[in-house]
């Protein structure tokens, strides 16, 4: 995906669409398109199933923010289970336009779209403002993942959680580094490692 602190991304060969398709839901099995931008890799369809189970499905009423979205998929996701806001931040301008097109076509009112620096926009939303983080920054760069770790902590609610995809094994300092957050579940789908994360005393 295209993500704060890189280069945005080029089209890959002309930067023709695919599609995702909505696995839970409100919109289930509704396909949206989805730029062939290099480096954009929506999470897969197995890997969200298995992420919104861990979540509990219904997302009803709980408040959701998507860090270098890319696709949108996670958040787009969340939305259609019931988020009652959900803030999907995209560094790429045609990646943003194509998820406000998706958000046009669903009538998705409570998904809000920010076309801006992951990291520099997470920093001024408010504390405790969120139940579920999805940070899915690019991978193989710990030093990013790390300082993204940092900065979503302090947004999560008392009982929040934060979900981390990444390419490689969860550096376990990088957990450390978070005083009060542990993994209390973690997967493995191809070259995808995904881990969910929650204050020690939630769980």
């Amino acid at each position: 995906m295209p993500r704060s602190s890189l280069p945005q991304h080029t089209p890959s060969r002309g930067g023709k669409p695919h599609t995702i398709r909505i696995i839970g839901g409100d919109w289930k099995r509704t396909s949206l398109p989805v730029l062939d931008l290099d480096g954009l890799r929506p999470t897969p369809d197995r890997v969200r199933e298995t992420l919104f189970n861990w979540l509990g499905q219904d997302l009803t009423g709980q408040t959701c923010l998507d860090l270098f979205a890319g696709s949108g998929a996670l958040g787009f996701e969340a939305a259609s289970r019931g988020a009652s806001r959900v803030v999907i931040v995209e560094k790429s301008s045609k990646a943003a336009v194509q998820m406000r097109a998706n958000q046009a076509k669903l009538g998705a009112r409570n998904i809000e779209i920010a076309e801006a620096d992951a990291l520099r926009f997470a920093s001024g939303l408010a504390p405790k403002s969120f139940d579920v983080i999805f940070l899915d920054s690019p991978f193989g760069d710990a030093a990013l993942l790390q300082r993204a770790l940092e900065v979503v902590a302090p947004l999560a609610s008392p009982d929040g959680a934060i979900y981390v995809e990444c390419g490689d094994p969860l550096d376990p300092s990088a957990i450390d580094a978070l005083a009060g957050w542990t993994v209390v579940r973690e997967g493995k789908a191809g070259a995808v490692r995904y881990h969910l994360l929650r204050r020690e005393n939630e769980e």
